[in-house]
């Protein structure tokens, strides 16, 4: 009970900091005049599109807590809504701050400088990063209490918060394609009619999309990837947990089971203090580089984690046993920092890969394009491998001693949870990136001179370069994460099956022809959940092309400042197709499980998650990191080399960075979540499974 409220008390601290900075951010003053009027189209825009997306959002949530309740899942679908209301809160608040600290970062570059700035914008990104660890945490912890004591520890209690994550995932998926959709097909049309057609430069408050490209950076980059490493977080914690639960429960040793049920939740409170004290490390004297102090802070933090974990771990497992899993924890943090360095080698211009593909731009956009994808192809190399040494290793440092196979996978999915550990400060630089980027277009379209502008670019290169490292994360962590879903549910398998290791084994093997089918298909879902969401961002884009065409060619003045764009119309464009379009992507990742377990059987759906799961890495990494690799690439060549803005070169760049657009930041970022909502779908109808499929009809 001291462990649990000591973790209840860290989830505390983390909500009301969150709160407490987001009163330092908004008493900070917003500017004045053009600035203010920005400021609010992009407010307004932000909300319209949030109030219609999470409106359709909450339709599907509807239906699927209907489905639980007809089941007599009484308690998962109380813990799916409150999943589902987690993720909401956290998103809609972190972005809310983000819309409001973004004006407010202009405004302090022209009247403070560099340093008040950097320090207003990561405080912005800080309120997403906390309220996602502390909400998340404190949920997680309060349903453990209530299922665990009130209805007693049993497997089938704790299994229930499962509903938690998978709420958690369905939110997270819907924003996550439906903000992609939408602010990458805003910076598509906005870009290529304006940079390339018009030849007016980006944030030009001239461009009728202008305002809408704003807009996306929140609702995509905020909103959506706060979801998505909201889900990520939860998710890892609980799939430890049922581990835990349903097959570390007959040990004979000095503690009880139940602290392997609670070790992934102390290493994450553990990550939210870090969180905190490491964000006092974001400072930098002027003149100086914004994106050292951020990657200070995740170094920092790291450090903090693996000390303080230590202690953590070895008061509830005493001996050599405790110490392993604090190896485990390392391996997860150690892994998920050199995904991030990974990601920053290939994304950021300081770099070969980015300034090869600026060079090679000078022959034209073919060899732009080619030389990305080499390099993005190349870039999933490195986190790949380290992802397999992390599970390897963690699997093996808890095996070997003690010969468990399950507590070996538990330690797999452990080393998840402590990658995951650093949530907090990964998502405050993530949300940093759009502040910045927004700052940079105000200070653009307010015309606040080329000073302010120096410092907003500045601040703004390094956004991207911490939006490139939180991507590598992301997606990282989502494939460690994705294992222990996996390896969750083979332990409910067992469980619910009353199978010995050996049959378990036997029954997923390679040489079963259901599991190679599975395999086959979770392959390519991947895929075809990348096609669907590309045409999604091409189809709206084109819309949105024509939409600025038309007022160009039927508003002449607005290039020359005598007529003003409709903002409102392109908004509201782009605001139609996303939520249209948001759908179907959705529900692939909940019913294509369905259908396989279904009809297939549990054992052809094993083979389907791991496969999905490996090409979904490999898509996930390439599709993110090659979209950053062409976009600092066309940000190199306008800082002035090979020619600069409106060279061949520049030209040639400008349709890399717009092929890769809806890669890294629609696409790309949602397969993380595919992945995982999959496993997620598939834990909660195991058992239904397990009876009920077609396949053991025909093979008995």
């Amino acid at each position: 009970m001291i462990t649990v409220l000591v973790v209840l008390g860290a989830a505390a601290i983390a909500i009301i900091y969150a709160l407490l900075t987001s009163y330092k951010v908004i008493k900070e003053p917003p500017g004045s005049g053009r600035m203010i009027e920005i400021h609010e189209y992009i407010k307004e825009g932000a909300n319209a599109y949030l109030k219609k997306q999470y409106t359709v959002i909450s339709s599907i949530v509807a239906v699927i807590v209907v489905l639980l309740t007809l089941l007599g899942w009484y308690r998962m679908a109380v813990s799916y809504v409150l999943g589902a209301l987690s993720s909401i809160t956290a998103g809609f608040v972190g972005m809310k701050i983000a819309v409001n600290a973004n004006v407010r970062t202009a405004n302090l570059a022209k009247e403070k400088g560099l340093n008040r700035a950097l320090r207003l914008a990561f405080n912005g990104g800080l309120v997403m990063g906390l309220m996602t660890v502390g909400v998340g945490l404190m949920l997680i912890t309060l349903q453990y209490l209530v299922y665990g004591l009130v209805y007693g520890e049993t497997p089938e209690a704790i299994n229930d918060i499962i509903g938690y994550s998978f709420g958690a995932s369905s939110v997270a998926l819907f924003a996550r394609v439906g903000g992609g959709i939408y602010t990458k097909a805003a910076d598509i049309g906005s870009d290529l009619v304006g940079k390339v057609e018009v030849g007016i430069p980006e944030d030009d408050p001239r461009n009728p999309g202008v305002i809408a490209d704003n807009v996306g950076d929140n609702v995509g980059d905020v909103a959506g990837m706060g979801a998505d490493l909201f889900e990520s977080y939860v998710g890892a914690i609980i799939s430890t947990m049922i581990i835990a639960s349903t097959q570390l429960r007959g040990f004979s040793l000095s503690f009880p089971w139940s602290s392997f049920v609670l070790i992934p939740l102390v290493v994450a409170a553990v990550g939210v203090i870090a969180s905190i004290l490491s964000s006092f490390v974001v400072r930098t004297r002027e003149g100086g580089d914004p994106s050292r102090p951020l990657t200070l802070a995740t170094v920092v933090a790291s450090i903090l984690i693996a000390l303080m974990s230590f202690f953590g771990i070895t008061q509830l497992i005493s001996g050599e046993l405790g110490v392993r899993i604090w190896v485990v924890i390392v391996a997860g943090l150690v892994a998920g920092v050199v995904i991030g360095v990974t990601s920053d080698y290939f994304t950021n211009s300081k770099y070969p890969p980015v300034r090869r593909v600026a060079k090679m731009s000078e022959a034209g956009p073919a060899l732009t394009i080619l030389t990305g994808f080499a390099y993005g192809f190349l870039s999933a190399f490195v986190p790949t491998v380290v992802i397999a040494i992390a599970s390897l290793t963690s699997f093996l440092v808890l095996w070997l001693p003690t010969q468990e196979f399950w507590l070996g996978i538990y330690g797999v999915a452990l080393s998840a949870v402590g990658m995951l550990s650093l949530t907090g400060v990964v998502v405050s630089a993530d949300a940093y990136g759009p502040i910045t980027d927004n700052a940079a277009g105000i200070a653009e379209q307010a015309d606040l001179g080329e000073d302010v502008r120096r410092i907003t670019d500045k601040l703004d290169a390094a956004g991207n370069t911490m939006k490139s490292v939180s991507k590598g994360f992301a997606i990282g962590s989502a494939a460690l994460t994705a294992l222990a879903f996996i390896g969750a549910y083979a332990s409910i398998l067992q469980y619910y099956t009353g199978a010995n290791l050996s049959n378990l084994f036997q029954s997923l093997t390679i040489l079963d022809a259901g599991l190679i089918s599975g395999m086959f298909i979770g392959v390519v879902m991947p895929a075809l959940f990348t096609s669907i969401v590309i045409l999604a961002v091409s189809d709206s884009a084109f819309v949105l092309i024509e939409e600025i065409r038309r007022q160009f060619k039927e508003k002449p003045g607005i290039l020359e400042f005598k007529e003003k764009p409709d903002y409102g119309k392109a908004v509201a464009i782009v605001t139609s197709y996303a939520i249209k379009r948001l759908v179907l992507p959705g529900l692939i990742a909940i019913v294509s499980p369905l259908v396989v377990g279904f009809v297939l059987g549990p054992h052809a759906l094993a083979g389907m998650l791991l496969a999905a799961t490996i090409s979904g890495l490999l898509l996930g990494l390439f599709q993110g990191n090659v979209g950053n690799t062409w976009d600092n690439a066309k940000k190199y060549i306008e800082a002035g080399y090979h020619g600069g803005k409106g060279s061949e070169a520049h030209k040639a760049a400008v349709i890399g960075d717009t092929v890769g657009d809806p890669m890294k930041d629609a696409a790309g970022p949602s397969i993380n979540i595919l992945i995982k909502l999959m496993s997620i779908v598939s834990l909660v109808f195991a058992y239904y499974m397990i009876s009920n499929n077609l396949y053991q009809l025909l093979v008995p």
